[in-house]
């Protein structure tokens, strides 16, 4: 018996859990045309992505060692922390 074929589909995509947005969708399948995306301002993404990428490193360098070594504690305090459920 071949077994290949016996794997389930991965899921394309979440369905949207708007259903303004969900009739927009369905109706560009229908009709075989793309949704329409907001454009998006090529300067700011620029300079979001720059931002972003020397953000940590940045605030790292302003930091003491006491400092980074205060905040990492708290962070993996706040990973290892037992939860109440």
């Amino acid at each position: 018996m071949d077994f290949k074929f016996l794997v389930m589909p991965k899921r394309s995509s979440i369905p949207s859990s708007d259903p303004i947005e969900a009739a927009a969708e369905a109706i560009a399948r229908l009709t075989g045309t793309e949704p329409a995306q907001p454009a998006k301002n090529a300067a700011a993404v620029s300079l979001g992505r720059l931002g972003g990428l020397k953000g940590g490193h940045a605030r790292k360098k302003k930091l003491s060692k006491a400092q980074l070594r205060a905040i990492g504690k708290k962070g993996a305090a706040a990973r290892w922390k037992k939860r109440s459920r």
